[in-house]
């Protein structure tokens, strides 16, 4: 016996997959994001870096007084030399000298053996050494075997300095008093742009 088809009613039809698609809007479908380039790394370059650089990597601080000819001018040594290299310099007016700290440097394992900072009074010693390449030239009339840190004043530490970090230390000459040996030197120190420390300095030279 053969079962008759039921007619389907009107009211309960399904319209086709075809219909719904001509009738919904369609968007484009977006892959979800699973990945994103990360940004790239701004560099702040000093006047002079990088000076025909090409490619890729990082521009090079420049050298106006390496090492070795920092060792000719400061009678400082190993471990208490706190200046790496000069990279900018103008002749009786200002220098800017880098220090770079690492984890190796004597004075980490007790400042601070769980937290590594540089400590305030050897930033201060490293910028004094910095305003003695300013003061131990011919410019300003100086001297090696006379070269003094005389005092400080307005001293601020604004932000830890720490393993890793490059100190760079600006030692401006403010006033000289040639005649008595005695020079006003302002200091700032930065971490990439931030300002570390900054204060007055206060230094004796004179004549052989």
């Amino acid at each position: 016996m053969e079962t008759a088809a039921m007619p389907r009613s009107p009211c309960c039809s399904l319209p086709s997959a075809r219909a719904l698609a001509s009738r919904l809007p369609l968007r484009p479908r977006r892959a979800p994001a699973l990945w994103a380039p990360a940004a790239r790394p701004v560099v702040a370059r000093c006047a002079g870096a990088g000076a025909g650089h090409r490619g890729e990597g990082f521009p090079p601080f420049p050298a106006v007084m390496d090492i070795n000819q920092i060792r000719d001018i400061l009678p400082h040594r190993f471990p208490f030399l706190l200046v790496d290299r000069v990279i900018d310099y103008k002749p009786g007016e200002y220098a800017v000298g880098i220090k770079n700290v690492t984890i190796n440097d004597n004075f980490f394992p007790g400042h601070f053996p769980e937290r590594p900072i540089m400590p305030g009074v050897l930033m201060v010693e490293a910028m004094a050494q910095v305003g003695g390449l300013v003061m131990l030239q011919p410019e300003v009339g100086g001297s090696r075997e006379n070269f003094f840190f005389a005092g400080i004043d307005k001293v601020r530490f604004r932000k830890p300095v720490i393993a890793g970090d490059t100190l760079i230390m600006r030692m401006t000459l403010i006033k000289l008093q040639k005649r008595f040996g005695i020079a006003k030197m302002e200091g700032k120190a930065y971490v990439g742009g931030d300002l570390v420390c900054e204060g007055e300095f206060l230094m004796a030279t004179g004549s052989e």
